[in-house]
């Protein structure tokens, strides 16, 4: 089954929308983990699915590849992005300076619609911890990593929010590589007190919540390096 997009030609002014939807498509896959680190993505595969034109696959592609969720191998094709250890420990590093950030930027400052809206965010997803199965666990992890990304675009800086898309994106395809539990491990109960901070205008104490709640995060990775086997030691042979 083709998910039909316009037929494409080199001079086709919309060429870059259909690339766009692609990147989109596929983002959503990765983040929601229906596409594992590592998945070859083959253009020509990608290509029939969408019904365009491997230019426009490929194009997709490295806007992806720019975001860092995707490698693009010479004489081989793209892959889901499989990060390495020191790569997510960068990854969390960098949350944590760059959500200090945020945390200052919207501390005392929320408007009283902007709490209504995190509010309904932590009720959806407690609402969503309660429920079991494969997809419900994806969507807890989506709605997790939403609402960091939710006091992004309330600190009001564009560029700011679109480093935390891009950080939360890539935390996502971290955890599906190397978290312990299969869970999104950013609970409920932090993102509630973190959020109580911030309506108190307490920056200190939110910006403590921040790092420790990252922290958390990033402790239910399992980051060891793997000794090298043979293949006869890893079968037991």
């Amino acid at each position: 089954m083709s998910l039909h997009l316009p037929v494409s030609s080199a001079s086709d002014p919309h060429q870059e929308d259909r690339a766009q939807a692609i990147r989109d498509c596929l983002r959503d896959a990765i983040i929601d983990r229906r596409l594992a680190p590592g998945t070859k993505l083959s253009e020509a595969e990608v290509g029939a699915l969408f019904d365009v034109s491997r230019t426009v696959v490929r194009h997709g592609l490295q806007m992806l590849a720019f975001e860092g969720l995707v490698t693009m191998e010479r004489n081989k094709g793209a892959f889901v992005s499989n990060p390495t250890p020191d790569e997510a420990r960068q990854i969390f590093a960098s949350r944590r300076l760059i959500e200090k950030g945020i945390v200052a930027a919207v501390a005392g400052r929320l408007t009283q619609m902007q709490i209504e809206t995190l509010h309904a965010h932590l009720d959806e997803e407690a609402r969503l911890q309660n429920l079991r199965g494969t997809e419900a666990r994806r969507a807890e992890i989506k709605s997790s990593g939403d609402f960091h990304l939710t006091l992004a675009k309330m600190a009001g800086n564009a560029i700011l929010e679109k480093f935390m898309d891009e950080l939360v994106a890539r935390s996502s395809l971290v955890i599906a590589l190397y978290g312990r539990t299969g869970i999104s491990s950013c609970g409920c109960s932090d993102h509630s007190a973190i959020l109580k901070a911030l309506e108190k205008g307490e920056t200190d104490r939110a910006t403590d919540l921040m790092i420790h709640h990252i922290d958390h995060i990033e402790a239910d990775l399992d980051l060891r390096p793997v000794e090298s086997l043979s293949l006869r030691q890893a079968l037991n042979l």
